[in-house]
């Protein structure tokens, strides 16, 4: 099979694999990204990769020549006002180069199978009077509500990247948990690894230790007794539903967790919704010093907040210094 590479580009830095070839060639499906991938025929740097996998500019990209030769994609739906109304209201800073939102617990970041309504596709909504359509410079997962960052141009898409490549974003999340950690603070170093079945993905700690490298420092904040606890979250690393694991493995699921908490996590009396919230984030901002966003507890936290005696600080107004 006659195959093409190309390489990644400064604005395509920490892309998901599968979203690059979703930007290059549109009417390729997910299934058929995942398939490829699969069978080793998308290798990245000659290695084979998932469609997960985060690209860095320089890499080469192997493709199949017939990629090209597939029909594509409508663009997707301009939101409705009402949509692009909500989104404009969930925007907690604005400059010439950054946007950061405050995303909704429910919202995907972006598209995959089965998913058609995504931030992603509604970024036109958020362009203002910027002559570039904002770009997504990290993620958050579907159910985690929060602060939210994107581009405003090609420029700033590739100084946040390498913020983030460098280590230099400080990331802080709140969560609600079952039960309390004991120690009450610390720091959580355990692999985690990716597995799959035909249609969902899952991460799980690593039983032979030879997974990626996740760490994550925790504290607790406040207890209700011994059956809640708010905890403060600090991703040294950035795997997939790291904090939700890492909770778990702690004995003390985030609540509404389900999938990684079980029944335990689902306890009578409180809002079925994942309680994760990414509170706060710090970096460089792309024309210089340093910038600071917090976003405000979303509705379901706010509530089981309440219920607890909870009493969380009002998030502080952005800053740029």
């Amino acid at each position: 099979m006659k195959v093409d590479r190309r390489l990644v580009t400064a604005d395509e830095a920490e892309i998901r694999l599968d979203r690059w070839f979703r930007r290059h060639f549109p009417g390729v499906t997910q299934g058929a990204i995942e398939r490829l991938c699969r069978t080793g025929q998308v290798r990245v740097d000659g290695r084979r990769a998932e469609g997960a996998t985060r690209l860095a500019p320089g890499q080469a990209v192997r493709i199949p020549l017939l990629l090209p030769l597939l029909p594509p994609e409508p663009p997707p739906p301009h939101p409705d006002p009402a949509a692009a109304r909500e989104l404009a209201r969930r925007i907690l800073y604005r400059d010439a180069s950054v946007l950061v939102l405050d995303k909704p617990a429910g919202l995907p970041v972006q598209g995959g199978p089965g998913i058609t309504r995504h931030l992603d596709g509604m970024l036109d909504a958020l362009r203002f009077e910027a002559a570039e359509r904002p770009r997504l410079v990290h993620r958050l997962d579907q159910d985690t509500a929060g602060v939210l960052l994107l581009a405003r141009s090609v420029a700033a898409a590739a100084s946040l990247a390498k913020a983030f490549r460098g280590r230099e974003v400080t990331k802080l999340y709140w969560a609600v948990v079952a039960g309390c950690p004991a120690p009450p603070a610390g720091k959580i170093d355990l692999p985690l690894v990716r597995t799959r079945n035909q249609r969902f993905g899952r991460t799980a700690a690593a039983a032979d230790g030879k997974g990626a490298r996740a760490v994550t420092e925790y504290r607790t904040r406040d207890h209700a007794g011994k059956r809640f606890a708010w905890l403060e979250l600090s991703p040294l690393t950035g795997r997939t539903h790291q904090l939700r694991v890492h909770c778990a493995a702690l004995g003390t699921p985030i609540l509404g967790d389900v999938a990684y908490g079980g029944a335990e996590a689902m306890p009578a009396g409180f809002p079925p919704t994942l309680h994760l919230v990414a509170r706060a984030l710090a970096l460089p901002h792309p024309e210089g010093g340093r910038l600071s966003v917090e976003a405000p507890l979303p509705p379901h936290m706010d509530e089981t907040f309440r219920l607890l005696g909870f009493r969380a600080p009002p998030p502080v107004p952005p800053a740029r210094r």
